[in-house]
């Protein structure tokens, strides 16, 4: 028997969502009607942090997806990144001018937890993705959407010192030879290069 660890890349993803929780600045969202403070995401709020990265000189990541006569696709724009929680995919779906990776001219440009786009946002979708439990005015989730331009932030290895996997055999990992066991090490750190070029975007549901 083989006992389950977290996949170590999980991990490094954690750990990087909460370093951008913790130190990324934010702007709330103000445009929605649910009464909340902050709103649900619209799309005035992605207009808002957009020019706000571009006016920080912040680069784009990704490139356009031009236009093809295909039925039911749109082109997209250049993009940042936005890292969002896969609960917000319902707002997501609802907001003005949202683009599902669906509707891409090229179904091949999206990345596998993309789930569409948004003026100059692509959105990236995550099952641990960032949120503050009851943290709006009226005692709601408030969810974080990290919206990221071109070297904002650094994953670092100490030392070069990369993840490792570590598996024992069971003839190495107990006297009856039964059981294996596995797991995983690393010396890393997380750090934001520049303030300006990495923005939360903090909003709620809806309902």
């Amino acid at each position: 028997m083989v006992t389950k660890v977290t996949d170590s890349r999980q991990t490094e993803d954690e750990l990087t969502r909460n370093m951008l929780a913790s130190s990324a600045s934010f702007i709330n969202c103000v445009n929605g009607f649910n009464g909340d403070s902050p709103t649900e995401i619209t799309f005035p709020d992605v207009q808002n942090i957009v020019a706000t990265l571009i006016d920080n000189n912040a680069y784009t990541i990704l490139d356009e997806i031009p236009g093809e006569d295909r039925f039911g696709t749109a082109p997209v724009r250049e993009a940042f990144y936005a890292l969002s929680s896969s609960k917000l995919i319902p707002e997501l779906e609802n907001m003005d001018r949202f683009i599902p990776k669906s509707q891409y001219p090229s179904s091949m440009r999206g990345l596998p937890s993309e789930w569409g786009s948004c003026s100059n946002l692509r959105f990236l979708v995550s099952s641990i993705g960032s949120f503050f439990p009851n943290a709006s005015a009226l005692g709601s989730n408030v969810y974080n959407t990290f919206c990221v331009g071109l070297e904002a932030y650094a994953y670092i290895y100490q030392d070069g010192y990369n993840a490792e996997f570590i598996y024992r055999p069971p003839i190495f990992s107990g006297p009856l030879a039964q059981n294996a066991t596995c797991g995983y090490k690393m010396a890393s750190a997380q750090q934001i290069l520049n303030d300006l070029w990495v923005l939360n975007l903090r909003s709620t549901k809806a309902s």
